[in-house]
């Protein structure tokens, strides 16, 4: 913020007003100065995941607008606090939420048109929307996974929607993709799930995420 002022006490609209009254100069230096303040301190909404490993913080995409909306409406309305993490595979995902049943997902009310993005791809981090192998290649919104590969599961991009990034706990996920699993890699002590969305001021989450932008 502070070099934003710097650099606008020195621009040649500034300037200009050296010829005018000190007291329009002086207006408008506040103005600017007050609409500094208020942008540093907007609050952004960010998904927390609380697990008995501890907390996971996700930058949900502005580009894939009907997933971070869905992820929000189901945090809010504690759909996930019931659920577990309940498939974790080292080097591959952890993942959380709906499990996977032999007749897939069928209930129109959790599925979704994939929104996919060439900038948005699976990188150690990434969270993404779970889904059957249907050909539309619908997501399951009940059902969300986070990348746990450090080289990232590229060869699912253009398949599955990556909606999200972690940007602090990726340690809670390693912890858990190595918790002690059964034959199906679903824990035998349930990795349970805790989802809510928090606010965050815009200069905290820089400082965890410095890829933000806007």
């Amino acid at each position: 913020m502070l070099g934003y002022l710097i650099h606008f006490c020195r621009s040649p609209i500034f300037e200009m007003l050296n010829a005018q009254s000190m007291k329009y100069k002086y207006a408008i230096f506040f103005v600017v100065l007050f609409g500094a303040i208020c942008s540093a301190q907007k609050t952004i909404e960010i998904g927390q995941i609380l697990t008995p490993k501890g907390e996971i913080l996700v930058w949900l995409h502005n580009e894939t607008p009907k997933h971070k909306a869905s992820f929000i409406q189901l945090a809010n309305d504690g759909y996930w606090d019931s659920l577990t993490f309940n498939r974790v595979i080292p080097d591959f995902v952890a993942q959380g939420g709906c499990p996977d049943t032999p007749a897939g997902f069928k209930n129109p009310e959790y599925l979704l048109a994939p929104e996919f993005n060439d900038s948005l791809v699976h990188n150690y981090g990434a969270v993404g929307a779970g889904r059957d192998d249907n050909a539309q290649k619908l997501s399951a919104r009940c059902q969300f996974y986070i990348v746990q590969n450090k080289n990232g599961e590229h060869r699912l991009d253009g398949d599955y929607t990556v909606f999200g990034m972690v940007i602090k706990g990726m340690d809670i996920v390693d912890a858990i993709v190595n918790v002690k699993r059964d034959s199906l890699d679903e824990p035998f002590t349930p990795v349970t799930l805790d989802v809510n969305i928090i606010s965050m001021k815009r200069n905290e989450l820089k400082k965890l995420y410095p890829d933000y932008k806007k």
